[in-house]
């Protein structure tokens, strides 16, 4: 039982309150708590679509793991080297070329929905991005870098052949149920076949509801639009 009895909010994408959630992430690498950690990390871009790519790190144990958790369509390794060195690398990025480490799964579905129909086309924006970064001065000598090697995974979600998602399931509720098809599935999105069209089922709101075998393609919870693509922003001034 949570020590605060706190209510966890129907949109929640994750199984704690928002205090518990806090804890918790205050031992994940992404909060910098396990600087001494002697394992590799391997530094990556991942492209969720045209003028969408990021900059991120993972351990080199878990392989493409984590860019398929995300829903990564397009990736490549930049380089391998100890975690503050990865940290170090990500933030020149960061800084240097402006490439943000964060991208909203709204922005990414947004994205799926008119991807380019080829795997060149899809690289080549990370491929770009790649050379740029490798000329950068200022990179930790701990960091061996990597050339870049495409990886896509639109055949390994199965967006190619999957229908442009119709909306999004915006929350579960008490006596609702989703049912339908899988058609497709992207990091925590699956693409579900409904009676009213295909819709994207955010799997981190699962969490405490029962997932039980249906019949038919029934929508009985909040349904959402999927959110408008934002125009790229050069800067402020």
């Amino acid at each position: 039982m949570c020590p605060h009895s706190a209510r966890v909010s129907a949109r929640s994408t994750g199984p704690r309150c928002e205090e518990c959630a806090r804890l918790d992430r205050a031992h994940s690498v992404a909060a910098d708590t396990l600087a001494d950690d002697p394992r590799p990390y391997r530094v990556y871009l991942a492209w969720f679509g045209p003028g969408m790519t990021k900059v991120g790190i993972t351990g080199a144990r878990r392989g493409p793991a984590r860019l398929l958790e995300q829903g990564a369509v397009c990736f490549s390794w930049l380089g391998t080297g100890p975690l503050m060195a990865a940290r170090r690398t990500e933030e020149l990025l960061r800084a240097a070329l402006r490439v943000p480490d964060r991208i909203p799964y709204a922005a990414k579905r947004a994205a799926r929905a008119a991807l380019p129909a080829t795997g060149e086309e899809r690289a080549a924006e990370i491929a770009a991005l790649h050379e740029r970064a490798l000329a950068l001065t200022g990179w930790p000598e701990s960091l061996d870098p990597e050339p870049f090697r495409p990886v896509d995974h639109v055949e390994a979600f199965a967006l190619a052949r999957a229908p442009a998602p119709a909306g999004v399931v915006g929350e579960l509720v008490a006596g609702g149920a989703v049912s339908g098809e899988l058609v497709a599935a992207a990091g925590p999105d699956l693409h579900l076949a409904t009676d009213r069209g295909v819709l994207v089922l955010d799997t981190r709101l699962l969490p405490g509801w029962e997932l039980l075998p249906a019949v038919g393609r029934r929508v009985e919870v909040p349904v959402r639009a999927l959110k408008e693509r934002a125009t790229a922003q050069d800067g402020l001034f």
